[in-house]
């Protein structure tokens, strides 16, 4: 808190009595204000870097995986196929907006309060122009009473943080998940999984798991933070001297958690046997059958229906729906059999049930703008790619 005298020593060590001037018309309560949204402003650049290089590593790996099925899952539970390309781009987007705010937030950081004084402003006729110019400050504050108690630049810095932290914590979340035994989706660099003290056979993912749990230090900075401010009468307390704990807590956790996520995206592994096998497993593919008939005329209502039952067949038979055909489906069609036999062979109804139930005829069957079809996702990349160079 005190550092503007640790500058003002320095300063008169390097140009003697001269630098004894610089506190003429400034306060400890605009100076060390202005001090944390300089030290913030190249933090926030430096973790814009970061975000860049991870999205660029997800861009990469996407395009490693483009076109492998990977089981996509709600409620935890397996529920259709996607590509393992458009699963790890859903992450390029949290991050992109995660930039996105940190850009925002960064015209609200970059406003000088220097000259504001202790509360009231100053008699001496300083140039706030001049030292707005000189450290690289957009613009300057316009209420010198708002200027030395404002710390909300804090607030928005430690909350999009805390998102990124978030977005990290539910990648790792996944990732842990599915490079355990039972999953075994996906394999993760030796370099960031440790051994067990005991059991000689375990691959633990240390680093995931520490990501995941640092989450909850951002989240403990930006409640601190917002519990420090909640009382505090204007204008400068020295109860601000306790922001800068929650700031270079969430500034250094954020900035080594991305630097691990990079390389864990960059040395991971996709099991592309077990991705297929888990893409069409656990009838994912009911849906497709679901809305062909739909689509055929049958009310969308009546087709989820008769595929469900069709589906407990299945069960009851403990087959896939691969190893089904429509002549097993027509037995569930009801009233609706004929309407479709008198438009198609059983031949070519036949052939159908089997694209049906082909999980990467299914990914391609998504091919609506933001699906998982292979030549969409070919098009975001290429679009994603495009503003990377531009921006």
């Amino acid at each position: 808190e005190d550092v503007h005298m640790n500058i003002e020593k320095r300063l008169t060590e390097l140009i003697g009595d001269l630098g004894k001037k610089i506190h003429i018309g400034r306060s400890r309560n605009d100076q060390v204000v202005t001090d944390v949204r300089l030290f913030t402003r190249e933090n926030l650049k430096e973790i814009l870097s970061l975000l860049k290089e991870v999205k660029k590593e997800i861009i990469k790996k996407a395009k490693e995986y483009i076109d492998l099925p990977f089981p996509g899952y709600t409620h935890l539970q397996l529920a259709q196929p996607v590509l393992f390309s458009h699963y790890l781009l859903a992450y390029y987007f949290m991050f992109d907006r995660d930039e996105s705010r940190i850009k925002d937030t960064l015209k609200r950081v970059n406003i000088s309060p220097l000259g504001s004084a202790a509360l009231a402003g100053t008699t001496v006729n300083i140039d706030r122009e001049f030292t707005k110019e000189a450290l690289g400050f957009d613009n300057i504050t316009l209420n010198s009473m708002d200027a030395v108690s404002d710390r909300d630049f804090l607030i928005e810095t430690i909350f999009d943080l805390a998102l990124i932290m978030m977005h990290i914590s539910r990648l790792s979340e996944d990732l842990i998940i599915y490079s355990s035994y039972e999953f075994n989706l996906i394999d993760l660099p030796d370099s960031l999984c440790t051994g067990s003290s005991i059991m000689p056979q375990k691959k633990n993912p240390d680093a995931l798991e520490l990501a995941r749990g640092k989450c909850s230090r951002l989240y403990a900075d930006l409640v601190g933070i917002l519990t420090l401010l909640k009382g505090l009468p204007l204008t400068y307390n020295r109860d601000l001297q306790e922001d800068k704990i929650f700031l270079f807590d969430a500034i250094d956790t954020t900035k080594i958690t991305l630097k691990i996520i990079k390389e864990v995206i960059k040395n991971l592994k996709v099991n592309k046997k077990r991705a297929y096998e888990l893409s069409k497993a656990n009838y994912a593919l009911a849906t497709d059958i679901a809305e062909f008939l739909s689509k055929e005329g049958i009310p969308f209502r009546d087709a989820h229906n008769i595929v469900g039952k069709f589906v407990r067949f299945a069960i009851d038979a403990q087959k896939d729906l691969d190893e089904l055909s429509y002549k097993d489906l027509r037995g569930f069609l009801g009233k609706y059999k004929d309407t479709l036999e008198k438009k198609y062979s059983l031949e070519y109804l036949e052939k159908i049930y089997k694209d049906l139930v082909n999980p990467l005829k299914a990914i391609n069957r998504r091919n609506v703008v933001g699906g998982t079809a292979l030549n969409q996702v070919k098009k975001v990349i290429e679009i994603l790619e495009k503003n990377n160079l531009e921006g």
